[in-house]
């Protein structure tokens, strides 16, 4: 059997994006290196390097893109007036394939152990993976990633819609592979604590979000094959209560740790953006105090709930008082990091249903509206859906509107739903920069031009150009 070490994925990442000249055949041939590893010992590390980073991510990059925060002070630049820097996908790009490694040898791991259920579970988190990564860069290297034990250090490109086409076919398959009567052998994961039912319903509720994502390209038959899913439950079980979302809960305990080592470094120089925290008061909201803290006058009076115009022109000065902040409880051990919650499947029924293809738009966009406010520990009153604001109107503006809020700290979710659909509708300034358009995408690692140029020039004629406004694939 092929030995797997624990370094197997900072060494390929490293040969994949670097010229490294180290002899992989010397650190193969470590004795104090494990010589087997089984697929459980891969998950947990897995499932929280991956949400942690997107946790990460999603306050630093998608707050600020989708004016959920300001950063303050600013009076130039800045990623909310659309100044995004060359480097900033890196850290995505480098955490994707050293995770992706690791997938890699965990579902080799479980194929020579003919288990099933950890190939299933392996599938899953290598789609959930790729998807967001070809969704930030479009075309990246897939069949030829991960493999530098194989000798390939410089891997092709390959086009969104081939990744696409396989890790949906791998979903598909996943959901065929899981055996509900057998336990899973390893130790307690720290996502579904071993509830293979729970699991299969994170591999087809991620199904959804995928097939969502590519339905403006009609050959895929994308809806068509959503109202199959939805129209057949037993066979596609998806989530149906909070308690069933992949929300990874974070205990505080051993390495499961907040990411943030000073919970106070999450609302550092930050301020609430008024797109957020205006739709939230217009909504009489109970997140509010959950999310954010209250403003004050320049007296210390506390003014209710006030944000800054994302993207705002002129100085600082002109805000005469102290705008809301980020709590940091949602950031302190224990917390929550949400990977695709219950909420998000509402949502996709409440769209499907809104374009006619199911039934029962009202009744998803309600469901959808009030597990988002439970998943982040609130209450929703009863009087709630008496307020206009929040009564469904039967437009998709609305669903999209709410299902913004639903994806409040879900990695780039809320980024990738508005490059799907141009909701909700964003207030923009004369201060942004980009022609005061929301970038497409992101670059690629400068190391690629570098190292892995040839791969590299074949992936920019495939998209266009490598720059922030070409779209990609499945938003041509």
């Amino acid at each position: 059997m092929k030995k797997i070490q624990i370094l197997a994925a900072g060494l390929s990442l490293l040969l994949m994006s670097t010229a490294c000249t180290s002899d992989f055949e010397d650190v193969n041939e470590n004795p104090n290196l494990i010589a087997e590893i089984s697929p459980g010992t891969l998950l947990n590390p897995i499932i929280y390097g991956m949400s942690s980073h997107y946790a990460l991510r999603s306050s630093d990059v998608t707050f600020n893109l989708m004016q959920v925060t300001v950063p303050f002070p600013s009076v130039s630049g800045g990623l909310h007036r659309y100044d995004v820097s060359p480097n900033i996908g890196n850290s995505s790009w480098s955490n994707s394939y050293k995770w992706l490694a690791n997938i890699r040898e965990m579902r080799i791991a479980a194929e020579k152990t003919e288990d099933e259920n950890y190939m299933a579970i392996a599938l899953t988190l290598n789609a959930w993976v790729y998807s967001n990564l070809t969704d930030v860069f479009g075309p990246v290297p897939m069949t030829e990633a991960v493999r530098a034990e194989e000798g390939i250090l410089y891997p092709k490109y390959d086009t969104q819609e081939m990744i696409y086409e396989t890790i949906l076919a791998d979903l598909e398959a996943a959901n065929e592979m899981y055996n509900l009567e057998e336990d899973m052998a390893y130790a307690p994961d720290i996502l579904f604590n071993n509830d293979i039912l729970k699991w299969k319903k994170f591999t087809n509720s991620l199904r959804m979000r995928l097939l969502l994502r590519i339905s403006n390209r009609t050959e895929t038959n994308a809806f068509q094959q959503l109202t199959a899913m939805i129209n057949n439950p037993e066979q596609y079980p998806v989530f149906e209560t909070n308690a069933e979302s992949a929300i990874l809960q974070v205990t505080g305990v051993g390495a499961n740790v907040s990411p943030w080592g000073r919970p106070q470094d999450f609302r550092l120089n930050v301020k609430m953006a008024s797109f957020f925290i205006d739709n939230l008061n217009n909504f009489e909201d109970p997140r509010r105090p959950l999310i954010a803290t209250t403003g004050t006058d320049l007296d210390n009076n506390n003014i209710g709930y006030i944000g800054i115009p994302s993207g705002y022109a002129g100085a600082d000065s002109q805000f005469e008082y102290n705008a809301s902040t980020l709590q940091i409880t949602p950031v302190t051990n224990p917390m929550q990091i949400f990977i695709l919650p219950y909420s998000e499947v509402e949502f996709i029924k409440a769209e499907m249903a809104q374009r006619g293809y199911t039934s029962d738009a009202q009744l998803h966009y309600e469901k959808g509206v009030k597990a988002a406010i439970e998943q982040l520990k609130g209450t929703m009153p009863a009087t709630y859906f008496d307020n206009v604001a929040v009564q469904y109107d039967g437009t998709l503006e609305q669903i999209m509107l709410q299902k913004y809020y639903s994806l409040y700290f879900v990695d780039y979710q809320q980024w990738f739903e508005y490059r799907r659909t141009g909701l909700p509708q964003l207030p923009t300034t004369s201060a942004m920069l980009n022609n005061a358009v929301m970038p497409s995408r992101f670059t690629y690692p400068t190391d690629q031009q570098l190292y892995n140029l040839s791969n590299y020039q074949d992936a920019v004629q495939m998209i266009g150009d490598d720059d922030i406004n070409t779209k990609v694939w499945w938003d041509n």
